[in-house]
């Protein structure tokens, strides 16, 4: 006899079952930061401001209302910890990874969950993975956080300094944003280590390792520097991401930081590159950047990660997608095609639909917030992008907001880091259509 539990679930999809597993995340966060316990203060904690918190940790963005370090006692800072770690590896992988740990036998249900909240490309074999993502995760932030105890105990003693280490490396790796280092100066992030060789490029391979997703790990480590085994999705994997970050490093480095110390600016400019995609971290002010560099950081907070990652965003393979079916529509060729391989039309026409509705959702959020707080469009929209590409990157102007505009903020976060395929397909159940309508041809 099938208990209600399990019809319950059966009369849910999986996409459904995703959307509801990061409410319910976000929703519990939130009560817990509420707490008195969970503040400095000792006292309660406004729910708008708990909610934009639990949101933020959840999706893996890093904007906050509230100074992370001076806010919330050691219990509320764990309590974000634990809202990154479960948002940067998903729910349901968390899920899955505790009943292995538990002994559970997972059945075929539950990998399918786990296929779908990862895109993986089939079932078999996903259980396998769910061990790979859980081992590389904790062996990823336990060697970062090591790495930079000494910097951070020799600032903040040991106990303090490991805290730091192990907050900073967990946040970094999940994409995260989040930091400690507001008891220096409020929302300052990274800025007083921007010299620091060893906080800048440890926090730079854990945003890039969690950023590049955990199949395209997986294709580097069987295959090392044979290039042409890997899969076609890791090609294009590392090959976007590489242009994404070297060709704005120059740019920043020829256009920005020219006051600074040659090693302070490669640093620098390599930092500001890196943190748009998805991490949130920043060394130096993002007011003191030029207009033109900020409209490239908000293009590459739009992009993001990559499938099967801890980032968000619109992901490098839709980007990728996006420019090879461009590129193929100027050279007149009939597919989209990458590294000597055709592009499946139904993939291409995905990846579309989801370049244009995230356009149209960073456009429509910063003109709301525009409207609503009286602000400049530029600035508004640095925000709309940094929520959407779960980035956590800011002017300044989150704190200040009001709350029609920090509820847009929320949504962008959460459409962000659950993908919006997954929450239109968890609300609409579109009817297949069986019959063929008649063609006909519209002049472009």
């Amino acid at each position: 006899m099938i208990n209600s539990e399990t019809a319950n679930r059966k009369r849910l999809s999986p996409a459904q079952v995703i959307v509801i597993g990061f409410f319910g995340v976000v929703l519990f966060g939130a009560g817990l930061l509420c707490l008195p316990f969970s503040s400095v203060s000792g006292k309660w904690s406004s729910f708008t401001d708990a909610l934009f918190t639990s949101v933020s940790a959840t999706c893996v963005t890093g904007l906050v209302v509230v100074d992370t370090a001076t806010q919330w006692s050691f219990f509320g800072q764990l309590v974000i910890l634990l809202l990154i770690q479960t948002g940067g590896l998903g729910v349901v992988t968390l899920y899955i990874s505790f009943c292995m740990l538990l002994g559970r036998k997972i059945g075929f249900a539950d990998r399918n969950l786990m296929r779908e909240s990862v895109s993986a490309p089939e079932i078999s074999g996903i259980i396998r993975f769910a061990r790979y993502v859980f081992l590389c995760t904790f062996i990823s932030e336990a060697a970062g956080a090591l790495i930079m105890l000494p910097v951070f105990a020799a600032d903040f003693g040991f106990f303090r300094g490991l805290w730091v280490s192990v907050f900073q490396s967990v946040s970094a790796f999940c994409n995260a944003g989040f930091d400690l280092f507001g008891a220096n100066a409020p929302f300052s992030s990274l800025t007083a280590y921007v010299a620091n060789p060893v906080v800048n490029a440890v926090t730079m391979l854990l945003i890039i390792a969690g950023g590049l997703g955990f199949f395209t790990w997986k294709d580097i480590m069987k295959n090392g520097v044979h290039f042409k085994r890997y899969r076609l999705q890791s090609k294009t994997v590392v090959v976007t991401t590489a242009v994404l970050i070297f060709l704005p490093a120059l740019w920043l480095f020829f256009a920005e930081f020219s006051d600074r110390p040659f090693g302070e600016r490669i640093l620098c400019s390599l930092f500001q590159a890196v943190t748009p995609r998805t991490a949130g971290f920043n060394t130096v002010d993002m007011n003191s950047l030029s207009d033109k560099s900020r409209a490239i950081t908000v293009a590459l907070m739009l992009i993001g990660g990559s499938p099967g990652s801890t980032a968000g965003g619109m992901k490098t393979t839709v980007f990728a997608l996006t420019v090879l079916t461009t590129l193929a529509v100027f050279f007149k060729k009939q597919n989209t095609e990458a590294f000597g391989r055709r592009i499946e039309l139904s993939v291409v026409r995905q990846a579309l639909s989801v370049f244009f509705v995230y356009v149209f959702l960073f456009f429509a959020g910063g003109l709301v917030i525009s409207a609503a707080e009286n602000l400049p469009v530029s600035v508004c929209l640095f925000e709309s992008a940094s929520a959407l590409g779960t980035v956590g990157l800011t002017l300044g102007i989150t704190p200040e907001l009001g709350l029609l505009s920090q509820t847009v903020l929320m949504l962008l976060m959460f459409f962000g880091r659950v993908g919006v395929l997954t929450v239109f397909y968890a609300t609409v159940s579109p009817k297949k259509v069986h019959a063929v309508l008649p063609e006909e041809k519209m002049q472009i």
